[in-house]
């Protein structure tokens, strides 16, 4: 096999991921089904709207969503072909796909020096229409794996080589930035760094040492996670935002099992029963060997991966609405211990230790690891059948995969909006149109293929605009008004029309499809 030869096999697989991730975006843009989810094309609004709005800056950034994949594509989706299709966000998302596959292949030739397991990851991943198709698109899911992978690699290779104190830029920004990408980050750089803190005293370090370089570990995350929360306090008036977008679901509300039983069963809907088991099973290997063995103890930084189920169990357990793409981190995290298993059962005879690595920080890039001819047949037979398991459980042809279907939900009314665009874009005239951007962004991201900005709207993140138009009414201040009244409830504009019958004094409706209303000034 090619790979087998590769000097460097992390980036032949990562390009293999990247050249797999620009055929599965070829033909999921030819379907359709890029920006099928209504959340996909509300990044892209929230990233148009810092620059193109009625109150443009900085505080558009919000504070509901961290706010790095927002920045990244602030300039980019200035340009209508990137904003109408979500090109740049796709790209960026295929290229967190080529980093994580060299991340997590880079974590199991270093923890088990078998190639055979860093294919099987790599599979694992590529494999899974689920996966592949989140990372086709401008979701931040893809940009929350890529730097979760990055920091934890570079956190445990940081513990193998470094005699000092001093925690590297690369590292420092790293879990900088990680902290800035998704919610599901949080947990798991909190169990990084007290891992980090456990191995550095098992590697008999002093304890004021451990302490200092705790601390500079957690320096970087901490001040991003405060940076954020000023950014909340100032731009909606709250230090966190964990309410109020959402309508309360009571199906695991305050049931801390059946929470736990949704990551469950959402983990193997989206990979399988057979790697699921084989991953939480081989992290508990992981851990124990961990544990109880010094030269082991820096792995159970890998393990903190899982961690990322905290957040959906803990909104599960709030009354928030299931949703099974919360599940992809976890489902990743199988997918890398699919391989650390099978890793583990090749044996690792040339992989030096961990205090032979302390010894020369040029000693890591130079080890050489075992290749697959030398894997043993359980491996092999585990390896295979981790395959299969994947292209019987979750085949990567399948059509009806959980998060495609997720992702299709809207679909219909997307369809029935259309007779909303038919009312609204013939006779739109510049008129400023009120619309809840909490409920409608992406019914703005589709306006904009009839030349609508977000400029042309009156949202929340308008502030004073927003706040006036609601206590006076949308007639004095917008020709248009656009109502969200069945999903989640119904919008606030819903909610205020229900409350106060004058609420639309000076406007009619006009017309309806899709659970959308749209009003017209009289």
């Amino acid at each position: 096999m090619i790979i087998a030869r590769a000097r460097h096999p992390e980036r032949l697989l990562a390009a293999v991921a990247l050249l797999v991730g620009l055929a599965a975006w070829l033909v999921y843009l030819n379907e359709g089904l890029v920006l099928a989810h209504y959340d996909a094309k509300a990044h892209l609004v929230v990233a148009r709207r810092v620059i193109d709005s009625l109150t443009p800056g900085w505080r558009q950034i919000g504070a509901v969503w961290l706010p790095l994949p927002h920045l990244i594509q602030i300039v980019p989706t200035q340009i209508d072909l990137f904003y109408r299709s979500g090109a740049f966000g796709s790209l960026l998302s295929i290229g967190c796909l080529a980093i994580t596959v060299w991340a997590m292949s880079r974590l199991v030739l270093s923890m088990t020096g078998s190639r055979l397991g860093a294919i099987v990851s790599t599979a694992l991943i590529v494999l899974n229409p689920n996966l592949l198709y989140v990372h086709v698109t401008p979701m931040t899911e893809p940009l929350l794996l890529a730097a979760t992978l990055m920091s934890v690699l570079l956190l445990r290779e940081w513990l193998m080589t470094s005699t000092g104190e001093r925690v590297p830029a690369s590292l420092g920004w790293t879990l900088f930035l990680t902290t800035w990408t998704r919610y599901e980050a949080w947990p798991i750089l909190a169990g990084a760094i007290g891992t980090a803190a456990f191995v550095l005293w098992r590697q008999d370090r002093p304890f004021r040492q451990v302490v200092r370089q705790t601390w500079r570990l957690t320096q970087w995350p901490a001040a991003a996670a405060v940076l954020f929360l000023v950014l909340s306090r100032v731009t909606v008036g709250a230090w966190f935002v964990s309410g109020g977008f959402y309508e309360r679901d009571p199906t695991y509300d305050a049931q801390i099992i059946k929470s736990l039983l949704a990551i469950w069963w959402g983990t193997h809907r989206l990979s399988g029963y057979v790697i699921e088991i084989v991953g939480l099973t081989a992290a508990a290997w992981v851990a124990w060997r961990a544990v109880r063995h010094r030269e082991e103890s820096l792995n159970l930084v890998v393990v903190v991966l899982f961690a990322a189920a905290a957040l959906p169990a803990y909104a599960f357990y709030e009354a928030h609405p299931f949703r099974i793409r919360y599940m992809v981190p976890v489902v990743t995290a199988c997918a890398l211990f699919g391989g650390i298993a099978v890793g583990a059962l090749s044996g690792r005879p040339n992989q030096p230790s961990l205090f032979e690595l302390r010894r020369s920080a040029a000693a890591l890039a130079k080890a050489e690891w075992s290749r697959p001819g030398e894997s043993p047949a359980t491996a092999w037979l585990l390896a295979m059948l981790l395959i299969a398991a994947m292209l019987i459980e979750s085949p990567p042809w399948s059509s009806q995969s959980p998060l495609l279907v997720e992702a299709q939900l809207d679909a219909v009314n997307s369809v029935a909006r259309q007779r909303v665009t038919a009312c609204l874009a013939p006779a739109y005239h510049g008129e400023k149109v009120l619309a809840s951007m909490g409920s409608l962004a992406h019914y703005m991201q589709e306006l904009s293929h009839q030349g609508f900005a977000i400029g042309d709207f009156i949202h929340e993140g308008n502030g004073a605009l927003w706040e006036l138009a609601l206590e006076t009414g949308p007639a004095p201040h917008a020709g248009w008004m656009l109502v969200e009244e069945k999903s989640e409830g119904g919008d606030v504009l819903a909610q205020r029309i229900r409350r106060h019958d004058t609420f639309t004094r000076g406007m009619t409706k006009v017309c309806e499809g899709g659970g959308v209303s749209l009003y017209r000034r009289d």
